[in-house]
């Protein structure tokens, strides 16, 4: 079990989470370390460039939506250097990034549940 499948079980029942993701793969979005907030989202309201954290391929990431499928119901996650991490359906994406040190992520209001 990865460090994020315990944030996603959490946002997943519904609460909006704090936490210091490490890793380089989102600079300059998201430093490693950097206090983000996670809160349950409506995945039907999703556009690229949302940083989200979802399920693909049975790890957790805390990645972009990179494309959207919305008759198949699922989006594309990708870091923020152009690795693809694949395609996973609505219900795998868990939350939604809505702030990192404090400052709201733009485009983030209006989408989570709550």
């Amino acid at each position: 079990m990865g460090a994020l499948d315990a944030v996603a079980v959490r946002v997943a029942g519904g609460a909006t989470v704090e936490f210091r993701p490490s890793g380089s793969s989102m600079v300059p979005l998201i430093r490693s370390r950097q206090l983000v907030a996670v809160a349950p989202v409506d995945p039907a309201k999703l556009e690229p460039g949302d940083i989200v954290l979802a399920r693909v391929a049975g790890t957790v990431y805390l990645h972009l939506v990179s494309a959207l499928d919305p008759a198949r119901r699922r989006v594309q996650i990708s870091n923020n250097r152009g690795r693809v991490n694949g395609w996973t359906s609505h219900d795998r994406v868990f939350g939604i990034c809505v702030s990192v040190d404090g400052l709201a992520r733009p485009g983030a209001a209006g989408k989570s549940l709550g």
